[in-house]
Formats: structure tokens, C-alpha cells, sequence
């Protein structure tokens, strides 16, 4: 009811403001869940997850590679799904799985319970977030999607900000079943979200007799360039009815194809870090799970704004010069992190690693949106998540096995510095958007 009243609202008021931005908060909170708790949650939660199942970092990096490995096993699909059917309904079902699985996480006795609920939430996680990433080409004109799309990716700063501060606090009030009741908490509150987000989404402006955020300041030749070419003038390729050159658009595109390599990369060297940041502070660096935690948190406050930035910074220079920039900066995080003796380049590290990490994703999104319109963006960047999802269910188990190898994850981040400078090289190949 309170939907269709909205859409009911005269012209006149739509300029003061647009449900367009209530897209992006219901963004933000999808990413806080699907994402945020969902699979970051996991970092600060390791240390002492693995010392109640009495595990090591390769059984620990199996576990994260078994999330990673539902989301890529799930990306390709929720894509389709999403841009075929409903991305609301597909973002709800999805919420509710991740949810519901981390909630048996906190119950799992073995590794097998616990890698099988991970893998699960990852599913939902995929589920959750590409369909979330792809509607904003729906909601936002082709000049205001790196800003939109920065901003959604926020919410995984505000989980690790979070998470930094609560899981520390919690295992440390239990050291015994901490690590349990986190995930029952994280659970609840992604369940929660869930139904929220479902309450108020909408799958695209024309639901509420809308255009999307900022259609109304183009030119009338930029729109109906935008609504022929990507569909951003809202009105997209309806008479595509997900067969024949549409999708032949998605999956035949070459500069797809390199933005998906260019996504591997960064899906392989981002997730060492993230998954085992706080871990090698512990076993390698001497610092105690408190102050890991609170690195954490920092990196989650910082990271808020970085999708934003990089997302304008998109706008104007372009999706590949950007990425470019953003890869070469997370290698020189890693090899801080790897080769730093005291806390001063790890705090450096972490610093960069939060002012670059959640943009990515965000150009990328933009990036599909500007080479196959508004409403194939959820297939395109389903597939160029699949990429992604392969990099990112690798690296956790190799690094896990090479740092019980050779004693520590210093040669595991030295690994991830020379991915992302590839990546950084490979984003020069692709297209201008």
C-alpha cells in the first residue's frame, strides 16, 4: 500500500525526491548482509572459530573457499534470474538463505557441517547482491552509476565496522561459544534485513511511473542515445525478451570477457587479505585479536566512503583508468602487509587496502551498465562475477595450505600483490565506457 501510494505522486513532487535513493539505502543494507556479515564476518570470526573446531588454516581456508565457491556457482544464475524474472523476489529468497545458514554455522560441530553451511550462505549471498549491484543501471542515468554503485558498495565497510568492534568483544566475553553466538547473531541480522529490503524494493523506476536519478538532466539526444544503446533512460530493451542479440550481447561480448579476467584478479588477491588479515596479524605479527579486531573496524570506517570516491572518480576518467589505479594501489597494501616489520606499514597497508577494496566492485557494476544497458547489467555482471567467484574460491584454500607450508602468510601476500598488478596491467585492455 504504502508502495503504491508512491507511485502515485505527482510529478512535481518527484523532483524534491527521487525513490531512487531509497534504492541505494536498501542497497547499502543488502551489502551490510549479503556481503558485509555474510562472508566478512568470517575474518574476524577465525581465529577463534578454528580453535573451537580445532582446525588449521588450510582447513580454514577450505571453509572460505567453500563460501566463495557457492557464490560463484550461483552468480552466473542470479544474474539470469534476476534480469528474466524479479530481482526482488530473487534478493528475498536469497536473504533468507544466507541468513538461515549462518545461523547452523554456530551449530556445526566439524569442518564438513561448517564448510557445508558456508557454502551455502554463499549461494544467498550471490543471490542477494549481483541482482542488487545490476538494478542500479535501472535506477540511475549512465553519468550518476560509478557515484550510485560506489555508494551501495559501502555496506560492507559498515559490516567490518561492525564486525571489528562486536566479535572481539563477544569472544572474548565467551571465549568458549563466542564464535557461535556471533553467528547466530550476524544470522538473525541478515533475516531481519531481508525482509526489510523486500518491504520497499522495487525492481525499476517504471514500477512507480518513474525515471531513473538524473534521466531528467540529459539532453533529450543523450537520452534516447542512452535508451537505445543501454537501456538508461529507463525505458531499456524491453522488446528483448532474454533470447537472441540481447544475449548474445552478454555472454558473446569480448569486452566482457576481459572485465571478467580483469574481476578474477581481483577476486583472487582482495580475499587473502580479507579472509586472513586478522589471523596473520595474530600468528605472524604478535598482535592480539583485540587490536586485529579494531584494525578491522578502522578498515570498515575508512572503506564507507572509498566506493563513493572511486565510483565519481569513474564518472569522470573512465571504468578502466580507474581500475588501473585501484589495483596498483592494493598491491603496494599487499606487499606492505607481507614485508612490514612493525605496525606502522601495516597500519599503512590497511589504510590503502580500506581507501580501495569496495570500489571495485562498484566500477565493475557501472562498467556492465555501460556496455550492455540497464536491463541486461544483472546477466552481464553475473557472468563477470563468475570470473570473480573462481578467484576468490582459489585463493583461500592455496593460501591456507601454503602459509601451514612454509609457517607464515607473508609469501601468500606477496602472492596477492603480483595478481593485483596484473589486474592492474589487464584493465588497460578493456573498453572505454
Amino acid at each position: 500500500m504504502l508502495m503504491e501510494k508512491a507511485g502515485s505522486l505527482p510529478a512535481a513532487g518527484q523532483k524534491k525526491f527521487h525513490y531512487g535513493f531509497v534504492i541505494l539505502l536498501l542497497g547499502i543494507l543488502t551489502t551490510t548482509g549479503a556481503v558485509g556479515f555474510a562472508r566478512y564476518g568470517y575474518t574476524t570470526i577465525l581465529p577463534s572459530m578454528m580453535e573451537g573446531l580445532g582446525l588449521d588454516n588450510t582447513g580454514m581456508g577450505l571453509m572460505a573457499s567453500g563460501n566463495l565457491a557457492g557464490y560463484m556457482i550461483f552468480s552466473l544464475v542470479a544474474g539470469f534470474l534476476a534480469s528474466k524474472y524479479s530481482p526482488r523476489i530473487v534478493i528475498l529468497f536469497s536473504m533468507l538463505m544466507s541468513g538461515g545458514t549462518m545461523l547452523l554455522t554456530g551449530l556445526a560441530g566439524n569442518l564438513w557441517t561448517a564448510l557445508t553451511m558456508r557454502a551455502l550462505t554463499g549461494l544467498g549471498s550471490a543471490g542477494s547482491y549481483i541482482p542488487m549491484m545490476g538494478m542500479i543501471s535501472a535506477w540511475f542515468a549512465p553519468h550518476r552509476r560509478g557515484m550510485a554503485s560506489g555508494v551501495l558498495v559501502a555496506g560492507s565497510g559498515v559490516a567490518l565496522l561492525v564486525t571489528g568492534f562486536l566479535v572481539p568483544r563477544i569472544v572474548s566475553a565467551s571465549p568458549l561459544y563466542g564464535w557461535r553466538i556471533s553467528w547466530f547473531i550476524l544470522g538473525l541480522a541478515v533475516v531481519l534485513l531481508g525482509l526489510v529490503i523486500y518491504l520497499f524494493l522495487r525492481n525499476k523506476p517504471a514500477d512507480l511511473g518513474l525515471k531513473p536519478v538524473g534521466a531528467e538532466s540529459e539532453t533529450a539526444h543523450e537520452s534516447g542515445a542512452g535508451a537505445e544503446k543501454d537501456g538508461s533512460a529507463g525505458t531499456e530493451v524491453e522488446n528483448d525478451s532474454g533470447g537472441g542479440a540481447g544475449w548474445k550481447n552478454v555472454y558473446g561480448s569480448r569486452t566482457l570477457w576481459l572485465l571478467g579476467l580483469v574481476y578474477f584478479a581481483f577476486g583472487f588477491s582482495y580475499i587473502i587479505y580479507a579472509t586472513f588479515f586478522s589471523t596473520s596479524l595474530v600468528a605472524d605479527k604478535g598482535i592480539s585479536q583485540e587490536q586485529a579486531g579494531s584494525m578491522w573496524a578502522l578498515i570498515g570506517l575508512i572503506s564507507i566512503f572509498s566506493g563513493v570516491l572511486w565510483g565519481v572518480i569513474s564518472d569522470y576518467i573512465g571504468r578502466k583508468f580507474t581500475l588501473c589505479i585501484i589495483f596498483a594501489l592494493m598491491a603496494v597494501s599487499y606487499l606492505l602487509f607481507a614485508l612490514g616489520g612493525s605496525t606502522l606499514p601495516l597500519y599503512v597497508s590497511a589504510v590503502i587496502f580500506a581507501i580501495t577494496s569496495w570500489s571495485i566492485p562498484g566500477v565493475v557494476a557501472a562498467a556492465c551498465g555501460d556496455y550492455v544497458g540497464a536491463r541486461l547489467a544483472p546477466a552481464a555482471l553475473g557472468m563477470v562475477t563468475l570470473f570473480f567467484g573462481v578467484g576468490q574460491a582459489i585463493a583461500p584454500g592455496v593460501a591456507g595450505y601454503t602459509a601451514d607450508l612454509t609457517g607464515s602468510f607473508d609469501l601468500v601476500f606477496i602472492l596477492a600483490a603480483i595478481v593485483a598488478g596484473l589486474g592492474s596491467v589487464g584493465s588497460l585492455t578493456l573498453r572505454s565506457s
